[in-house]
This record gives structure tokens, sequence and C-alpha cells, in this order.
């Protein structure tokens, strides 16, 4: 490991274990967003990475949404929520139990709003409930609708059929948004050395009416991005 790799490594560590500490208990969503948003802002900062975000005149003010995002690495939640940041919209994001267990991300997790997602439960009405709760109480929701980082080389992996479901039996409109950039490549860049500024691009989409059936989801969000492998 290059010296900035461990410098990097360390203070990922204590900033994450911090703002976890720091969001334990708050029930407030606009406390909740704010703190995770000065979180995303000091990590990507540090890894000297910038965020720019394209069409940001399609990003809603405010209402609740199914955001939909692809998926490559640990840090595209980072940039949601820089994207977000001058919008009202709050939402909670759907963790794997696996994050709810790390111990890099686990007091975070549990404490920065979040569902909890158990793929190996016998029956998925409880993460459903969850759902609805959230949403009763004014809030939207934020998924990864691949289910899991894609490391291929297509540009978007098949969508689990979780997603549109949360959508229907909600009654969300469709917020997609899509990383651009090739961001596994530029963390990996910055982690190694920090002293040169990078940007990812992430792009805002309209607004996919949950009612349409005439498309998959997935079809309708590469049909958003004009993504067409």
């Amino acid at each position: 490991m290059t010296l900035n790799q461990i410098k990097i490594a360390i203070y990922a560590i204590f900033l994450t274990n911090y703002y976890g500490f720091k969001l334990k208990g708050l029930k407030d969503s606009k406390d909740k967003k704010r703190l995770r948003v000065d979180y995303a802002s000091k990590l990507l900062n540090k890894l000297n990475i910038k965020i720019n975000i394209i069409n940001k005149d399609k990003l809603p003010q405010n209402g609740q949404y199914l955001l939909v995002s692809n998926h490559r690495t640990i840090i595209d939640p980072l940039i949601i929520e820089i994207a977000t940041k001058d919008s009202s919209i709050f939402g909670y994001w759907i963790a794997k139990k696996e994050l709810y267990n790390s111990l890099f991300f686990g007091m975070f997790t549990r404490n920065a709003g979040t569902i909890l997602l158990d793929r190996e439960a016998s029956q998925m009405s409880g993460f459903f409930k969850d759902i609805k709760k959230c949403t009763k109480e004014g809030n939207s929701i934020y998924i990864f609708p691949e289910g899991t980082r894609n490391k291929s080389d297509v540009l978007l992996n098949e969508f689990k059929d979780g997603s549109e479901i949360i959508a229907i039996k909600n009654r969300l409109p469709i917020l997609p948004v899509y990383i651009r950039s090739k961001a596994e490549q530029t963390l990996l860049e910055a982690i190694k050395d920090s002293k040169f500024e990078r940007t990812i691009d992430i792009e805002i989409g309209d607004v996919i009416d949950y009612k349409n059936r005439e498309l998959s989801l997935r079809e309708a969000y590469k049909r958003a991005f004009n993504i067409t492998q």
C-alpha cells in the first residue's frame, strides 16, 4: 500500500464511524440529510473528487420518489447524496445485511437512514412493511436495482424485480440517476494519489411514471440515458 492509501483508509474509517455516531438517535430527516451530505462532502474532498451534475434542472425540489441508480463503487451513495443535496428530497437507502454487520460501515449504515434487505430471509413481508412505514412518513426510497456492484464490462446489469414492486406498492414516481463516469477507475486512482483533482459525472433523468408498464424499469432507465449496450 502507498502512504496515500494508508492515509485515506485511516481517514475513511474515522470519518465513517464519527458520522455513524453523530447520526445515532436522530429522527428528523433534515438532520439526517445534512449529516449525510456533510459526510459525503468531506470524504470526497479528501479524495479530491468533484461531482459534476448533468441536467441538474431535472432534479425535483421536493416530493417522494424511488430513486434508482447504476452501481459501480462503494462511493456511489456519496455521489448521489451530493447530486441531490440542493433539493429537500430525503431517501432511505436499501442496504444489504452485509453492510449492517460490517465493522467498517455498520454503525453508519444502521444510523444514517436505511432499510435492511436480507435476501436470506424466508419471507420479504417485513422488508416491504419497513418501506411502507418510511414512505408514509414522507420519505423517498433510494435503491441500486442491479442489486450489487456491477464489476463487469456491461454498462448495466439486469435489474432485480423488487424495484418495480416498491414503486407500484407505494405509488412512487421513479427518479433515475446515472453515474456516467468510470467511477471505479476514478476512485482507485484517487486512493493511490489524491494530489490531482478528478471529476465524476452524474446525470439526472426525467421522472418515470410508476404506472407506465409499456417498458420494464430497466428498459425505461436505459432509454432515459440513451444506454444502447
